[in-house]
């Protein structure tokens, strides 16, 4: 009797440990949607004034934008099990990369004084940061969605500077990264109407 009633107590304490982990988990999946969500109208705001309009703003946030696109691409290459989100995540990763080298080269001539950021903000580091606790089963929901966002600023970002004619060299670059950051974003959407 004694053993029964422990393994009854035992089965009902794991029950609710299971479930209270459950809850927290969706509560704190709750948190990063809401901190995802946030971070886009702060990020549009960022990119269609300062960024479009000056060197010592649009440098760094599109350095910062390919490297966290970089590192978001990573995270879907290894997590993803959709061979879809897998394609955009190489496509975005191999175009970040080489529009990543090719703006500490325009940088570097145009701008000389202008620091390129070696590492995120705080407010990237958090998407990267929901993206890699993001559940199995919201996982690509999750960085198709961060994408959508990202790249709706990216195309706010680099149209806006790409007009700029006091720096003619970064305006070119904004001008030659845009149409791929187009299509990214495209895609992603595209990936994102095949989720809802």
């Amino acid at each position: 009797m004694m053993f029964k009633q422990t393994v009854s107590i035992l089965a009902v304490s794991t029950a609710a440990l299971t479930l209270a982990a459950c809850n927290q988990q969706q509560g704190s999946e709750a948190i990063d949607k809401a901190q995802d969500a946030v971070s886009e109208p702060v990020g549009q705001t960022s990119a269609a004034t300062m960024g479009a309009n000056m060197v010592s703003a649009y440098v760094p946030n599109a350095a910062m934008g390919d490297m966290y696109e970089i590192q978001a691409a990573d995270i879907a290459l290894e997590r993803s099990q959709n061979a879809q989100v897998k394609e955009l995540a190489q496509m975005i990763k191999t175009d970040h990369t080489a529009a990543s080298t090719a703006l500490k080269t325009a940088a570097a001539q145009a701008a000389p004084d202008t620091t390129v950021p070696m590492e995120l903000d705080q407010r990237r580091k958090g998407l990267i940061d929901n993206l890699r606790s993001a559940s199995a089963a919201n996982f690509d929901k999750t960085y198709i969605d961060q994408q959508v966002a990202a790249h709706e600023e990216a195309v706010t970002l680099h149209r806006g500077f790409s007009n700029n004619t006091d720096v003619p060299a970064l305006a070119e670059h904004a001008r030659t990264v845009l149409p791929k950051i187009e299509a990214h974003l495209e895609r992603a959407k595209q990936l994102q109407s095949s989720m809802a």
